[in-house]
């Protein structure tokens, strides 16, 4: 007689990523008696037979922190296996409450910064998304090669100023120097601001000029049978397909379009965010949205599932 193992159930649980202006992220500790006891987390809970998991968070986090949702915005799905489970994670930002948070069921709570956690172990299923929170939600893509080098740097500065944080170097019809002086003057200029770089296309320029990280364009991701060795990689994508190659490569980001009309594309048909969310659920990592959008479509962005906009000219104006 052959033993055959009982296959793990699948649990369904919606996570709240309750952040700050100032970029700061709430973590629960689990309590005794509970799985994985003196762990970190995100708030949140089972999601119930028939619930849907924007509704089940909004019920967690009443009943556990005595809040009333305002903001709530997918952002990403995640699965574990657990010992006990097959646990798969959705997660929602959520940057507007009402109510005083009390908890009702962790054994603490800390106000905690992406770039310097200071609370540990993380619950291993919450572990890696702590990397997709220090993403940016806006990123510049230079345009060079129409506004003029002096314009796009100038631009550039005005851009980090104001607080831009996440740069991807495109300009891949600029001459070979021209474009290598370009990156060095940008990446230098990102460092000194705190903001993330990422050449485009280009992983020896990227090495050459000490930038954060790598983009690939959709047909050099499409060849990537593994995920080039930078602490940042992300692609651009068209299709489900694509973004499922990111996904499986274990990319950062991807950025999805384009989802208005652009003059760049004038006669191509654009996704709309009715196209866009269909085509980014039930993904692990950040997508951006691109084409046609700018600062101004933040909100609309994230309501259809992005992680925030990408810019060839919204983050230069």
């Amino acid at each position: 007689m052959t033993d055959t193992a009982s296959p793990k159930k699948r649990v369904d649980v919606a996570a709240a990523v309750i952040t700050q202006p100032n970029g700061s992220v709430l973590l629960g500790q689990r309590a005794p008696g509970t799985f994985y006891p003196g762990y970190w987390e995100f708030p949140g809970g089972k999601v119930e037979p028939g619930e849907d998991p924007r509704a089940a968070l909004i019920r967690e986090l009443d009943e556990e922190l005595g809040i009333t949702v305002d903001t709530c915005w997918p952002w990403l799905i995640r699965e574990h296996d657990y010992e006990h489970a097959n646990v798969r994670l959705h997660f929602f930002e959520v940057p507007e409450w009402t109510g005083d948070i009390n908890d009702h069921v962790h054994a603490a709570l800390a106000w905690e910064h992406p770039e310097r956690f200071s609370v540990a172990p993380m619950l291993p299923a919450n572990g890696p998304i702590l990397k997709a929170l220090r993403l940016p939600h806006e990123m510049g893509i230079t345009d060079a090669a129409h506004m003029g080098v002096d314009a796009q740097l100038e631009a550039l500065d005005r851009a980090l100023a104001r607080g831009l944080k996440l740069v991807q170097i495109r300009d891949s019809s600029l001459d070979t120097r021209p474009r290598e002086r370009l990156a060095h003057s940008i990446v230098q200029r990102c460092h000194a601001a705190g903001a993330l770089a990422l050449v485009n296309g280009d992983a020896d320029l990227a090495r050459r000029t000490d930038a954060h990280g790598l983009h690939l364009p959709a047909r050099q991701l499409m060849a990537c049978g593994t995920r080039p060795d930078f602490e940042w990689v992300g692609a651009s994508c068209h299709t489900r397909a694509e973004l499922e190659h990111c996904a499986k490569l274990g990319l950062d980001y991807a950025v999805l379009g384009h989802v208005n009309a652009t003059p760049s594309h004038p006669s191509s048909p654009s996704l709309g965010w009715a196209g866009f969310t269909p085509l980014t659920q039930w993904l692990p990592m950040p997508v951006f949205a691109i084409g046609g959008v700018s600062l101004e479509h933040m909100s609309a962005a994230r309501a259809a599932g992005a992680h925030g906009v990408a810019g060839i000219r919204g983050s230069w104006a």
